[in-house]
């Protein structure tokens, strides 16, 4: 077994946490960070045009995971995308900046103390954001640069004025309570995706004490007794051992860290016995408490002005050289939310418009110009888990987020009122004369909402990628990690990713998970 230099840090995950974490830790140059990522660099075409980004889907840049079959959602594996890649999910995403509400924050720090509450949270993020608009959003000239799109559809612009005559407001995107209708404000600099890799890794590539290796499949933590020393991996089919002076800190994402916790003897200690591995530190919540948005588009046939031929070799000329046209936008151009009853105190969907004919996730192209538009659910009742299907670390985990689970029934309850929304939105005057056919579902045209709703969940509801919560935070000695991410029952070990997350937020995870590694950065420092 070969050895890498000792470091004082060693980060495992290189995506919208790590890549953040690691370049903070190097600012000071009397630390060495190791960053181990297990995909390659983020090169090609298809990562840095936006929307290229589900021909990454199912390539060597994803993890290429599949759930358990979902008895709510017609027995369905649902297929769930991970970035395995410098950037992670941030150099795979949509790039919608959709940071989740003031009482999203105000859950975190309850949970885990005020330094995960709105007003520190907000500080963060004006910290983080570079924003083209000012008046959109607080930033102040931080590394994330966020962007009006710049070329959307104007089928884009129909659906927001659709949903005005629909009786919704418009407004400014990522308030404190962002409820308005908006064009998606994009993680883009010049119309190209602006990842965590190009914010972060890249400005700090030249540091001498930054060690960025990738093709690095970590396959357990070290301990000598109860306290991190560094972790095993294969780099390049060599077995290696990588050393940490001071910490270990896990960024793999809400499915990968809690596995790789799993494999090093840290969790539920019946199901790791069961399966031969030796317990660390019987921590129950490891891989539990598994939160996602669940998504249902429908989509309608349309006659020309879709991303249909975004392909083309004038619209990639467009690209190259203006960085103006379809390849710039990031699918998801245009979202509001909604309560789906009115006892609510904050919405729980999210509805959400693509200008093409996104349907299986991208993964077969439809032929034909087609736009979409449906709920999310941003705040799910029903809770899932992460378990191991065996010890070998190249071993998928097994995924069943328990989609529509809730006893109550709320979640479907709700998903069924977002389609009727959805289809009350597309009878308005501004979208009505241009919409056609409904293609999914594919159902008769006197169908009900409800009848509308559970065919879509049946057969074509699906992940909006935004797994959280598996190794959450909070001040309890149940929760996985304290509120300074360090792992309870070990030392020298701490996660900084969306896995810590102790509610999902009613928003998009990626800005979250960047906050995530800009706040653990603060916490190791003061540390």
């Amino acid at each position: 077994m070969s050895q890498e230099p000792t470091s004082d840090y060693v980060v495992v995950g290189a995506g919208s946490s790590g890549a953040v974490l690691a370049a903070r830790l190097s600012e000071d140059p009397g630390v060495q960070v190791t960053l181990l990522e297990a995909g390659p660099r983020d090169k090609g075409m298809n990562i840095h045009i936006p929307a290229a980004f589900s021909k990454l889907f199912q390539t060597e840049h994803d993890w290429d995971y599949s759930t358990e079959p979902q008895p709510e959602l017609g027995g369905r594996r649902i297929y769930w995308p991970r970035g395995r890649m410098l950037g992670g999910c941030s150099s795979m995403n949509a790039m919608m900046w959709v940071k989740g509400l003031q009482a999203d924050y105000e859950e975190w720090g309850a949970a885990a103390g005020p330094e995960w509450g709105w007003d520190a949270v907000k500080k963060a993020y004006a910290k983080l954001e570079d924003v083209e608009d000012a008046t959109a959003l607080d930033g102040t000239g931080g590394p994330v640069r966020v962007e009006r799109q710049r070329s959307p559809r104007p089928y884009t612009e129909s659906f927001l004025q659709a949903a005005e005559q629909a009786g919704f407001t418009r407004g400014r995107a990522n308030g404190p309570n962002p409820e308005a209708y908006v064009e998606t404000m994009v993680t883009q600099r010049r119309g190209a995706r602006w990842s965590t890799a190009a914010a972060y890794l890249k400005p700090a590539a030249k540091r001498a004490n930054l060690n960025v290796v990738t093709g690095a499949q970590v396959s357990r933590v070290t301990f000598d007794g109860r306290r991190a020393t560094g972790v095993e991996a294969v780099i390049d089919g060599q077995r290696t051992t990588v050393t940490a002076r001071r910490e270990v800190i896990l960024s793999g994402g809400a499915v990968n860290t809690p596995q790789l916790l799993m494999l090093s003897g840290i969790g539920p200690a019946a199901h790791l016995t069961d399966l031969g591995i030796e317990i660390v530190h019987d921590a129950k919540e490891v891989g539990e408490n598994l939160t996602d948005h669940l998504v249902a588009g429908l989509g309608w046939e349309v006659e020309q002005g879709s991303l249909a031929t975004a392909e083309s070799l004038r619209h990639l000329a467009n690209y190259l050289l203006r960085r103006r046209g379809m390849l710039t936008s990031n699918v998801g151009e245009a979202y509001g939310f909604l309560r789906s009853r009115p006892d609510l105190e904050a919405p729980d969907i999210e509805m959400i418009f693509a200008p093409v004919g996104f349907f299986d996730e991208g993964l077969v192209p439809h032929v034909g110009e087609a736009v979409v538009a449906g709920p999310i659910l941003v705040d799910p009742a029903s809770r899932g888990r992460i378990t191991l299907a065996a010890t070998d670390p190249a071993a998928k985990p097994i995924i069943d987020p328990r989609y529509l689970s809730d006893p109550e029934g709320n979640d479907r309850a709700a998903m069924v009122e977002g389609v009727r929304v959805a289809l009350d939105i597309a009878s308005q005057p501004a979208l009505k004369p241009i919409l056609g056919d409904l293609l999914r579902p594919d159902l008769p045209s006197d169908a009900t909402a409800e009848e509308v709703a559970e065919a879509l969940l049946a057969r074509h509801a699906h992940t909006l990628y935004h797994p959280t919560g598996t190794c959450r935070m909070g001040t309890d000695e149940a929760s996985v990690v304290d509120p300074s991410l360090r792992v309870r029952g070990v030392e020298g070990l701490r996660v900084a990713d969306a896995s810590v997350m102790p509610r999902i937020v009613r928003g998009h995870t990626n800005a979250p998970a960047i906050m995530i590694g800009e706040r653990a950065a603060d916490l190791i420092k003061g540390a």
